[in-house]
């Protein structure tokens, strides 16, 4: 049975897997016989292990609690797998930024970002390539935390090579988390598997964002631009409802979830408006071309 007091904290301090030799196994273990929570091990006695365990134990949790009381992500982070990252989302929420990039390609020399898209769950912060790029890098060093879906090999590397950014907050890839729990097909795959709509943007994927780019600098269209940012823009506002879900379904898995569950936030309005016509034209030209 775990007592209100403890079942009220976040899932961190649950953790033991990101102290080093405890794995997932030992940690399930250590909440069986009862140590559901750090306070637990260091405050409790009558260990059911050696006095050395206990003792490595309590060294690593108080510093544990030191980064903590800190607002040290990265430490947990760091420490942690990349499918247990989810575990820092609760504790530092209003550090949290949802990041996702566009780009003229795949990564070659040439390439470069077409726009970026943050969001805090209160601010949608746009991105332009030539008109406003510069001031991403200002910030961004706002928030401890970037939760991505693939950010870890694509948008972080693409970032640092063409921007000169460090990018060196905690990150938390959801990609990584929502494999763990059996969801996979990329971004809109798992949106459409969570119950995510993508309205008149279904169709739309990375190509589709090129294609809109290249519209954009050949005939100066801003519709063109804003259906980018539309499509940008939709790719992160989604983010935060998936990390909660997926938090959501991880606690669940573990002896605290029926009292961890976070609400489900409100997906916010576009400020801009993807044109269909032009949606609809693009994704004639795509087609033709696969024939």
């Amino acid at each position: 049975m775990f007592s209100e007091t403890t079942t009220s904290l976040n899932m961190l301090e649950h953790t033991f897997c990101h102290i080093p030799s405890v794995g997932p196994r030992s940690e399930r273990n250590l909440w069986n016989a009862g140590f559901h929570s750090w306070e637990c091990v260091l405050r409790g006695a009558d260990f059911p292990f050696s006095k050395h365990k206990a003792d490595f134990l309590k060294y690593h949790l108080a510093y544990s609690e030191s980064k903590l009381s800190e607002g040290d992500p990265r430490f947990f982070t760091n420490a942690l797998r990349s499918n247990e990252h989810w575990r820092i989302f609760s504790d530092f929420r209003k550090s949290v930024v949802f990041l996702d990039i566009e780009t003229t390609g795949n990564g070659s020399p040439r390439d470069h970002i077409t726009t970026v898209t943050l969001y805090d769950g209160l601010k949608i912060r746009n991105y332009v390539y030539g008109e406003n790029l510069s001031c991403f890098a200002h910030d961004i060093q706002s928030y401890k935390v970037v939760v991505t879906y693939g950010g870890k090999s694509f948008d972080f590397p693409f970032i640092r090579s063409t921007l000169g950014i460090p990018m060196d907050q905690a990150h938390v890839d959801l990609r990584y988390t929502l494999a763990s729990l059996g969801y996979t097909g990329g971004l809109k795959g798992c949106e459409k598997k969570l119950g995510l709509d993508r309205k008149e943007l279904v169709d739309m994927n990375g190509y589709f964002a090129v294609l809109l780019w290249r519209e954009f600098k050949r005939k100066r269209d801003r519709r063109a631009l804003e259906t980018l940012q539309a499509y940008n823009m939709l790719d992160v506002i989604h983010l935060e409802p998936l990390m909660v879900k997926a938090y959501n379904l991880k606690v669940q898995e573990t002896p605290f979830g029926d009292s961890m569950q976070l609400p489900m936030p409100k997906v916010p309005r576009l400020p801009v408006q993807p044109d269909r016509n032009l949606i609809e034209r693009l994704s004639r030209r795509v087609h033709a071309a696969r024939r």
